[in-house]
C-alpha cells in the first residue's frame, strides 16, 4: 500500500518510524509549517519533518488544507491508498478525507468514545484515571467520531505524569497502527461504530494551572501537577511570586503526624492533630532542607518533591529549600 502520513510532534514521529521500518511505501509526509521558537526565534522543524528529512521522504507543509486546491491536487497525484493521521493538529475536510482509496486512519490517545478531542492523554491524568489506551479509527468529518478499528488498553501509574504516559502511548500507538495497516491489507479489519455516549478532552487552558487550595483535595492537586507536567506546570503563589510544582506526593493525617512527631518530638498527639485540622489549607506544616516541604490541603497533605521558583530552574525540593526560606505557618495562595 502507498501510505500518506500526516503528523507533527514526537508522538507522531514514533508512528511514522514504525511504518517505515515495517516496509510500507511512504508516498508523502504532511506536517505543520516550521515555527520560530526560543529567544533567537530560530525556525524549528517538527519531529516528523526531521525524521522525514533523514529518510528522504517527500514533505508537504501547508498552512491550510480546506480551501487549498493546489495542495489537494498534489496529494491526489501521489495516489495514496491510505492516509495515516497521528497528532497532525489540523482539521481535515471531507474533500481531503476522500482522496485515499482505502480511507484515512487516525491514531488517537484514548479508548474512544472516551476523550474525543485535542488533549485525551492530559485529561486522563488530570482526572486521575487508572487506565487509558490507544484507538485506531477511520476518520470522518466529525471530531474523533469515526468507526473504531483496533484498541489497546494501558494502565496509568499512580505517579505517572502526562509526559511519561505520552511517551509510552506513542510506542503503543505506533505498534497498533502497524497492526491496523496489516489488517487492512489482509482484509480482516472490522469496523465498530462508536456509541453516542462520548466524553470530550478539550484543549488545556492556562487558567486551570493555578492550584486552588480551598476547593481541590490533595489527590486532585496531585493529579493537576501530574497532568500539567511537562506542558505548563501547576503553580501557586508565595510572597507574591509564582511557584511551580512539578512533582508532589500525598499523605494522610496519620502519615503527617508520624513525620511531625519523628522530627519535632511533639508530646501531645491529640493536641497536634487538632491544631493541624484547624489550620487553613495551603499552610506550610513542615519545611526543612533535610526532610522536605509539607503543605496542608483539603482531605490530605501535599509533600512537594520537585519545585521551580519564579524565573528559576526546576530543583529537587531539598535543593530549593537550601536557597529559599519557607517558614512553617507560611501560606501558599
Amino acid at each position: 500500500m502507498r501510505i500518506l502520513f500526516l503528523g507533527t510532534p514526537d508522538f507522531a514521529k514514533e508512528s511514522l518510524e514504525a511504518i517505515v521500518e515495517n516496509g510500507y511505501e511512504i508516498c508523502g509526509v504532511v506536517t505543520n509549517p516550521d515555527r520560530p521558537k526560543g529567544r533567537g526565534m530560530k525556525m524549528l522543524y517538527s519531529p516528523v519533518k526531521e525524521y522525514a528529512l533523514q529518510r528522504n521522504l517527500k514533505i508537504f507543509q501547508p498552512e491550510k488544507i480546506a480551501n487549498n486546491e493546489e495542495f489537494k491536487a498534489q496529494i491526489r497525484a501521489l495516489k495514496p491508498d491510505v492516509a495515516c493521521v497521528v497528532a497532525y493538529g489540523k482539521i481535515l475536510p471531507k474533500s481531503f478525507l476522500e482522496i485515499p482509496t482505502l480511507g484515512c486512519i487516525n491514531v488517537h490517545g484514548s479508548l474512544l468514545p472516551k476523550y474525543r478531542g485535542a488533549a485525551p492523554i492530559q485529561w486522563a491524568v488530570l482526572n486521575g484515571d487508572k487506565e487509558t489506551g490507544i484507538t485506531t479509527m477511520y476518520m470522518n468529518e466529525k471530531m474523533d467520531a469515526g468507526d473504531i478499528l483496533l484498541q489497546k488498553k494501558v494502565e496509568i501509574g499512580e505517579d505517572e505524569t502526562t509526559g511519561e504516559l505520552w511517551n509510552r502511548l506513542a510506542k503503543v500507538g505506533a505498534d497498533l497502527l502497524v497492526d491496523t495497516l496489516k489488517s487492512i491489507e489482509n482484509k480482516t479489519i472490522k469496523r465498530i461504530k462508536q456509541p453516542e455516549n462520548f466524553t470530550l478532552a478539550p484543549m488545556l487552558d492556562k487558567k486551570m494551572s493555578k492550584i486552588d487550595w480551598n476547593t481541590k483535595t490533595a489527590k486532585e492537586i496531585k493529579n493537576l501537577v501530574r497532568g500539567l507536567n511537562p506542558i505548563m506546570g501547576a503553580y501557586t503563589v508565595f510572597n507574591n511570586k509564582k511557584i511551580k510544582f512539578w512533582r508532589v506526593q500525598t499523605l494522610d493525617i496519620g502519615e503527617i503526624l508520624d513525620l511531625l512527631l519523628k522530627n519535632d518530638n511533639f508530646e501531645d498527639i491529640k493536641d497536634l492533630k487538632a491544631r493541624i485540622e484547624s489550620i487553613e489549607n495551603g499552610t506550610v506544616l513542615y519545611s526543612n532542607d533535610k526532610v522536605g516541604l509539607y503543605i496542608k490541603a483539603k482531605e490530605g497533605f501535599i509533600s512537594v518533591l520537585e519545585i521551580q521558583g519564579e524565573n528559576a530552574k526546576k530543583l529537587e525540593v531539598k535543593d530549593f529549600l537550601r536557597g529559599n526560606n519557607i517558614r512553617v505557618g507560611s501560606i501558599f495562595e
